[in-house]
């Protein structure tokens, strides 16, 4: 179900996908509230201020770049009309994205596509 923010903007629903959203709570308080932010943004229907599509995780996956002390980064599906997925979330610790986060996204990606019914 659609929200309205104060301004009556229409804000679509953001589903959170296995841990994601205690991985997000877990971020630092600035981390966390631009996390925040930049999905308030995909919510009325605007892009994030530093994303990129992750191709590699699904047809419409992208990834959300937080710079707030250490790097994080959200990977969401916001191309249904229904809600914008939030499949994983998890700090960096180098410059490339581990593997590991790469398969969780793409396993919960499936999961996501499971769960709407799609094949």
């Amino acid at each position: 179900m659609h929200r309205y923010s104060k301004t009556g903007i229409m804000l679509k629903p953001v589903e959170w996908v296995g841990d994601s959203r205690k991985t997000v709570r877990s971020f630092a308080a600035g981390a966390r509230a631009q996390a925040g932010r930049e999905l308030f943004r995909l919510q009325a229907g605007a892009d994030p201020l530093d994303w990129r599509p992750m191709r590699a995780i699904g047809p419409g996956a992208c990834e959300i770049r937080i710079h707030a002390g250490s790097e994080h980064r959200l990977i969401y599906v916001a191309k249904y009309a229904e809600a914008i997925y939030v499949l994983h979330a998890f700090t960096k610790k180098s410059q490339a994205t581990r593997l590991q986060d790469i398969r969780m996204a793409k396993e919960r990606y499936r999961a996501m596509l499971e769960s709407r019914g799609d094949k």
